[in-house]
Parts: C-alpha cells; sequence; structure tokens
C-alpha cells in the first residue's frame, strides 16, 4: 500500500506541477505580439495536462492503477473496478501531492521578474472559476454542467479502455488524449478541473474568490465520475460481457 500511495502522490504531482506550471509559464510569454505570439496558448496547456497524465499511467500506473485524481478513485470505486476501503487513502494521497505540485510551482515564479508572481496570482494561478472567475464569463450553470459532463466522459472512457477485453497496451495514450480533448472542450468555461485535486492545489495560491467558488470544482467532479461509474457498470460492461458469449 506504501507504494501504491507514492505512487499515486507522484503521479498527481506531475499531473499538477506540469498542467498548472504550463499554465502559470509558458501559456502566455513575455515579448509576444498578436502577430507573432510566443506563449503555448490554450492548446499547449490542454497538451501539458495530457501529456502528464499519459506520462504518470505509463510510469506508475502498473503500481496504483494511474487514478491521481479523487473523481477517478470514486468513479472506478463506484463502478465496481477499485475497493472503496483503500479510496481514502488514495485521494489523500493525491490531494497532498496536487498541493506540493503546486507550491513548487508558487516558488518558482516567486523567483520571476519584478511583478511575475503578482500578476500570476491575480489571473487566478490557473485556478477554476465561472461567473466573473470563468475565462469566458460562464454561468454557475454553465460550469456545473460542464464539468459533470465531462468527468463522467472521463471515467466511460478509463473503464472502457482498462476493461479486460480493451486495449490496455494504449490505455495512457486514450486517456491522455481523452484529459487533452476534455481540456480543449472546457479551458474557456471552466479553466477546467475534472479533478479536485487539481483544482484544490491551484486555489490555494489563486486567492481569497477561488476559494469560495472551489465547492463546485470539488462537487461536480465527484457527481460526474458516480455518473460515468454507474453507467459503465450497469449498462456498458455487463452488456460486453453478454456480446462476448
Amino acid at each position: 500500500m506504501i507504494a501504491r500511495l507514492l505512487a499515486e502522490f507522484l503521479g498527481t504531482f506531475i499531473l499538477v506541477f506540469g498542467g498548472v506550471g504550463t499554465a502559470i509559464f509558458a501559456a502566455s510569454f513575455p515579448g509576444a505580439d498578436a502577430g507573432n505570439p510566443l506563449g503555448v496558448g490554450f492548446l499547449g496547456v490542454a497538451l501539458a495536462f495530457g501529456l502528464t497524465v499519459l506520462v504518470g499511467i505509463y510510469a506508475f500506473g502498473h503500481i496504483s492503477g494511474g487514478h491521481f485524481n479523487p473523481a477517478v478513485t470514486v468513479g472506478l470505486a463506484c463502478g465496481g473496478r477499485f475497493r472503496w476501503k483503500d479510496s481514502v487513502g488514495y485521494i489523500v494521497a493525491q490531494l497532498v501531492g496536487g498541493i506540493v505540485g503546486s507550491s513548487l510551482v508558487f516558488a518558482i515564479a516567486a523567483g520571476g521578474p519584478d511583478g511575475f508572481l503578482a500578476a500570476a496570482q491575480e489571473s487566478g494561478f490557473a485556478s477554476n472559476g465561472y461567473g466573473d472567475l470563468s475565462p469566458g464569463g460562464f454561468s454557475l450553470l454553465s460550469a456545473l454542467l460542464i464539468e459533470i459532463i465531462l468527468t463522467a466522459v472521463f471515467v466511460l472512457v478509463i473503464m472502457g479502455v482498462t476493461e479486460s477485453r480493451g486495449a490496455k497496451a494504449f490505455a495512457g495514450l486514450a486517456i491522455g488524449l481523452t484529459l487533452t480533448l476534455i481540456h480543449l472542450i472546457s479551458i474557456p468555461v471552466t479553466n477546467t478541473s475534472v479533478n479536485p485535486a487539481r483544482s484544490i492545489a491551484a486555489a490555494l495560491y489563486g486567492g481569497a474568490d477561488y476559494l469560495a467558488q472551489l465547492w463546485l470544482f470539488i462537487l461536480a467532479p465527484l457527481i460526474g465520475a458516480l455518473i460515468g461509474g454507474m453507467v459503465y457498470r450497469l449498462a456498458l460492461e455487463s452488456r460486453g460481457r453478454q456480446a462476448v458469449r
């Protein structure tokens, strides 16, 4: 169990450090102009989150299953793929890994040029938000819906590609690309959560306004994960077995 918890800590650390770090340091870059942008933008941030989970799954998935996300842990437990009694330990390891990741991003940003850290915090430190804190100004309802829907889709994909009849060798690639797609869809809406550990880790440095909205980015992914896990368990897994017979 110690090895499994360490793997979850490391995988979540990589996800937050890589994804949030890309958003803070590389999404835009000083000296860029409209005709010659130097930052990686939304596409680069989306790829960064997808790549971090892909790398984490191939590096540590054989040890812990490669959850790196409390919502995934809850969804897999609901879907009968993970023991509920092990969920608390996994979630604690994920939360700690995420907080360590964002704390190190904060420490690096503190050594940036004058005003860099202040600007990063004023912009929310890559935190999630709705209403005035949404990148595109989307409402609470829009944020709630997209986070529930996309987390459910994420869990459905994970359960599908990791099933005994699935292409397990390509599971990390499929999961990483799905997370990239999820970010491409929802960065303008909420800055993309689908992961309470990632949301908590960033909001700690985003300020009071983002912390006040954090409840949605804990609740909505968990609801979506429960839906995804239950739908796969009840509607897809059993039918797949029947089709094989």
